[in-house]
């Protein structure tokens, strides 16, 4: 590497995998700082180019302080309710991200959890760790197969996971987008592979399983609370593997405890990752509540793949190659 200054610099704030570590020290074209020594506070007065996940948050009062080096922001993964668009943009700062290659990843997890929320797996595991008696006759799960599954946002997400339902579940499928194409989805089922609905209600009321699958906004902030909890199934289950924040976490828990729903599995909380200090005895004790911490994307093919990614597209940014549409 050359000396400081006289090339870009790069800054890496959260941990990405060494197949992206690799690739940017292959490129000599630029300077890169690495956890632990990388910082926020020191990358905003310095880099060129910024890459994150979503353990670093960049807010406007951050971006004030960035130095007009600062040209690029780019996100692994889809989301990016972590980085304040509108200040990016008021600086000029391009902020990038890395959809559908997350997507196999999250849809395996979140057909992972409803399986361990309907046949009680983890519940039973620790019944067995704790020495529990353990009854086979009064352990009863609930079987998938056959039952319908709500999903809430027809992307990339919900498509793989629309397709593995009906490959391992055999189940009807509803849909809600409000965004999405009107023909999207025609290609993968056809016309008559699943019912598209244009309420929300009307999906929720109607399914053994609702699954989320759409970013954090301002119009998804708690779309799931006390109402739409009291129009789903009895038995019904709840999958979060999106954004913390979509789920009414309050409004969940008074549901669980009131036997209105079998369960819920739980991959994007509200205060991640989940622990104890901040929940204490309420969703983590639940035993009908599968908790993982934000780790649906988190398999060691997709991590290789998406880091390498978004450090290819940092790369070709700062070099000014390609076509990359900033999201700010």
């Amino acid at each position: 590497m050359g000396s400081a200054g006289k090339k870009p610099l790069v800054y890496v704030l959260d941990p990405y995998h060494p197949a992206a570590i690799e690739l940017l020290k292959a490129d000599t074209s630029v300077d890169v700082i690495l956890p632990p020594e990388a910082s926020k506070d020191d990358a905003l007065p310095r880099a060129t180019g910024i890459l994150l996940r979503s353990d670093t948050r960049i807010n406007a009062a951050d971006l004030e302080g960035a130095n007009s080096k600062l040209k690029f922001i780019v996100k692994q993964g889809v989301g990016v309710d972590n980085v304040d668009l509108q200040a990016a943009k008021s600086r000029n700062v391009g902020v990038f991200n890395t959809p559908g290659l997350n997507s196999e990843s999250v849809a395996e997890m979140t057909l992972t959890l409803a399986l361990c929320v309907a046949r009680r797996v983890t519940e039973f595991d620790r019944k067995i760790r704790d020495g529990e008696k353990v009854v086979r006759s009064q352990m009863l799960g609930k079987s998938l197969f056959r039952k319908s599954l709500g999903i809430v946002g027809m992307g990339a997400i919900g498509s793989e996971l629309a397709k593995k339902w009906k490959g391992a579940m055999n189940g009807p499928l509803i849909a809600f987008d409000p965004y999405a194409k009107e023909e999207a989805w025609h290609d993968l089922f056809g016309l008559e592979g699943f019912t598209r609905v244009q309420n929300l209600n009307d999906l929720l009321k109607a399914v053994d399983v609702v699954s989320l699958h759409v970013p954090l906004t301002t119009s998804t902030t708690n779309l799931i609370g006390e109402k739409e909890l009291a129009i789903m199934k009895d038995d019904a289950i709840l999958l979060n593997c999106a954004r913390g924040g979509v789920v009414d976490e309050a409004a969940l828990l008074k549901a669980l405890q009131a036997g209105k729903l079998f369960g819920a599995g739980l991959d994007a909380m509200q205060h991640e990752p989940p622990s104890r200090a901040r929940y204490g005895e309420t969703l983590l004790t639940h035993p009908r509540v599968v908790l993982t911490p934000h780790v649906g994307a988190s398999t060691e093919e997709n991590q290789a793949m998406s880091g390498r990614r978004a450090a290819e597209i940092l790369l070709d940014l700062i070099a000014g190659r390609g076509e990359h549409q900033s999201l700010a």
